[in-house]
């Protein structure tokens, strides 16, 4: 028992601090062993003591906050370490108490917890949203250390937000936004139902006051109207359960204000359209006896097309198991049922917190801890893959708002995925490397595109190739954090790569022009150089010239100087040789469309690197029809046989029936391939019409074969090529 006197409060408030402690500690007394008690009473006699001088923005002794943490979490029955650190989870952060000294005091896993939930340290961000990301961050690295991290920080949340009315609006909107875009989420994703469903409402209180209130005031007015609805059906349910021998507890459950408004929003319903759906849970024994209801209850009511799920034989991601079916009841009243059993019923209101609660060790439970494990695992490997905190918010959002979708390995293993998921997503879901070496997908046995959208039920085989890589037109389908990470992630390291050696070409070459002759630049002068440039790398300052951020000639220059081997005169630059083979370092412009034999003009871009244009393009062409010569670097082609490359051709052709398949075989004939086609409108009523081809040749003198091919069909009224 805990006495006012023990508590380091102000008088006025020790008999209050005392007395919800005792509530706590008799409630956790239930379920804790003896020798955990004691333990627990120094942690929060120790947490008061070092919040002893601060004090909540309601006026209150700071140490109400962190018990009523705790109390949240022994309603979940959750063990002594997370309750502990519960009472301690603002002392690294607000009093100055160090990492080492909770070791000390209470244990390596306490501190590890404790650590885990403390705050990123106040660091100077280039926006909110960047701080807030790279928080949000480092609270789900120390959940997949440890997921009690995750539970506690829920329940400091949800206390948070119980409390928030002593904030400024501003303050009150940010948070509860907050709380509703990652935190609510986080908790429906782990299956902790009813923490969820509280922080959308409050979430939605403080976002929302008006629609809030009168929501609130018609939903307390709709209870009484609806009650004996609710009841006459209940009392069928039970009737009809009891005739079938079939033990089972049947209650109403009500929808929360919340998700009674996302549901008006999204179907556009009123409040009483909504109202009238009904809903029933039903709770039995056993998995068995879950389908002998279903057949009951359908034999009751009339079971609605299309609406049955089985989330038994198919868990959701979170573990969630049970039975939904939709009824069409007395007069033809909306009802919708859950079955599920005393063991799915822990499950789908704790969800992962039933790992951690005393006296739980069923299958069910180690399945859901697997799941949450398994997705923790994935976030580790989506943080790895990006680039900063803002991009990896970004890629997880998508994974906290699934509306899932169940496809099948060719093996008959049960992938979940995001509503909108393509054959891409699925690839990268079983496995990186797949993703990363996809060329197409069979989807239920026939060859479809990689951007095809997979459906529930679907069978879904990846064909893969060992010289495949990401295309970063996938970037443009791909719903799921995992794959849009690591295609993002081989991409910039493809990137860095490719103008790495483009920016070591450029500065030979510059070097050599500058000397008039072949130099092999010292690695003295090198050294000499990145000391003048620290914090940098010699890969690092190549692929800046690479990019266009740093200019070739200028870092020659610098480097044959510190060498001792620049002499006196001038020299110009050589040109860059362009063999079509650079990647994404050099690109070539898809405003002017050059091909070999093209005389060319090499720009450089910041952040792009060199970009090559046709001489006469009107986008390097200044005002007075002269070239920028501070834009420009002399380039020259030097491309190996065989390397095909874009260009653009259109045709006014005869509007008469195979001419298009003429077209395309002449094509073909010139050994020219066809990248892409589009038929334009049709010209001089029916008489003509305009194709556009993309097609894929070697140099400037194949497509003049192509088109000089095309000129000798009578249906080909004129031809000429695309420069835009």
């Amino acid at each position: 028992m805990l006495i006012a006197e023990d508590i380091p409060v102000p008088e006025e408030y020790a008999a209050l601090v005392a007395r919800d402690a005792n509530v706590l500690f008799a409630k956790v007394s239930g379920y804790l062993k003896p020798e955990d008690l004691p333990l627990l009473r120094t942690a929060f006699l120790f947490s008061a003591e070092c919040h002893k001088t601060q004090f909540r923005k309601s006026g209150e002794p700071y140490i109400t906050h962190p018990l009523a943490v705790a109390d949240i979490l022994a309603d979940h029955h959750l063990d002594a370490q997370a309750l502990m650190a519960a009472f301690l989870h603002d002392t690294m952060e607000d009093t100055g108490v160090t990492k080492l000294e909770l070791t000390d005091r209470f244990g390596k896993p306490i501190a590890e917890l404790v650590d885990g939930l403390s705050k990123l340290e106040k660091l100077e961000f280039q926006s909110k949203e960047e701080a807030q990301a790279e928080n949000f961050r480092k609270m789900l690295m120390a959940m997949a250390r440890d997921v009690r991290v995750i539970l506690v920080k829920l329940a400091d949340r949800l206390h948070n937000m119980r409390t928030l009315d002593a904030m400024r609006e501003d303050k009150q909107k940010r948070i509860a936004a907050e709380t509703l875009e990652i935190y609510a989420p986080i908790a429906n994703r782990i299956g902790l139902h009813a923490i969820y469903q509280e922080l959308e409402d409050w979430s939605f209180r403080y976002l929302h006051p008006m629609r809030y209130e009168v929501l609130g005031k018609a939903l307390k007015a709709a209870r009484g109207n609806r009650r004996e609805v609710v009841n006459k059906i209940q009392d069928a349910i039970k009737q009809k359960l009891e005739d079938a021998r079939i033990e089972a507890t049947v209650y109403g459950r009500e929808k929360h204000l919340a998700s009674i408004y996302r549901k008006m929003q999204e179907k556009h319903l009123s409040f009483s359209e909504v109202l009238d759906i009904y809903g029933f849970r039903v709770i039995v024994r056993d998995v068995s006896t879950c389908y002998l209801v279903l057949g009951a209850l359908h034999g009751l009511y009339k079971p609605r097309p299309g609406t049955f799920k089985d989330y038994i034989a198919i868990p959701k991601p979170n573990g969630y198991q049970s039975l939904h079916t939709a009824l069409s009841g007395p007069y033809g009243t909306p009802i919708e049922v859950q079955i599920r059993t005393h063991d799915m019923h822990k499950v789908a209101q704790a969800g992962v917190a039933s790992h951690w609660m005393y006296k739980s060790g069923d299958d069910g439970v180690s399945d859901v801890q697997q799941k949450t494990h398994q997705w923790l695992q994935s976030l580790l490997e989506i943080q790895s893959m990006s680039g900063d905190s803002v991009e990896f918010l970004e890629h997880i959002k998508v994974d906290l708002f699934p509306g899932e979708v169940y496809v099948f390995t060719p093996k008959g293993k049960i992938l979940t995925l995001p509503q909108g998921s393509t054959a891409v997503d699925f690839a990268y879901a079983v496995h990186s490397d797949i993703g990363n070496r996809c060329i197409a997908a069979r989807i239920n046995y026939d060859l479809m595109p990689l951007r095809t959208a997979i459906k529930t039920g679907d069978q879904v085989e990846i064909i893969t190739a060992t010289t495949a890589r990401p295309n970063p037109n996938w970037l443009n389908f791909v719903v799921t954090g995992k794959a849009r990470s690591h295609i993002r992630h081989f991409l910039k390291t493809m990137r860095y790569e490719e103008s790495v050696q483009l920016g070591e070409r450029m500065l030979s070459q510059a070097a050599r022009a500058l000397m008039n002759q072949s130099v092999e630049l010292p690695p003295e002068s090198w050294e000499r150089y990145l000391k003048e440039n620290a914090p940098s790398r010699r890969d690092e300052i190549l692929s800046d010239i690479g990019l266009g951020k740093r200019i070739g000639v200028v870092v020659a220059q610098r480097l044959l100087t510190l060498a001792g081997l620049l002499t006196e005169g001038e020299a110009k630059s050589g040109p860059i040789l362009i063999r079509g083979t650079e990647g994404v370092a050099v690109q070539f412009s898809r405003c002017c469309n050059p091909i070999p034999g093209d005389p060319i003009i090499g720009l450089i871009k910041q952040g792009q690197g060199l970009v090559i244009h046709t001489h006469d393009c009107p986008q390097v062409v200044g005002r007075h029809g002269k070239v920028d010569p501070e834009k420009m670097l002399e380039v020259e082609w030097d491309v190996p046989a065989g390397k095909l490359f874009d260009v653009q051709i259109k045709i006014l052709a005869m509007h008469e029936r195979g001419v298009l398949a003429q077209i395309a075989a002449a094509i073909s004939e010139a050994a020219a391939n066809i990248e892409n086609v589009r038929m334009d409108s049709d010209h001089e009523g029916d008489r003509y019409t305009e194709i556009s081809f993309t097609v894929q040749v070697e140099n400037r003198q194949h497509l003049a074969r192509v088109m000089q091919t095309l000129r000798q069909l009578e249906s080909v009224v004129r031809i000429h090529r695309l420069k835009s």
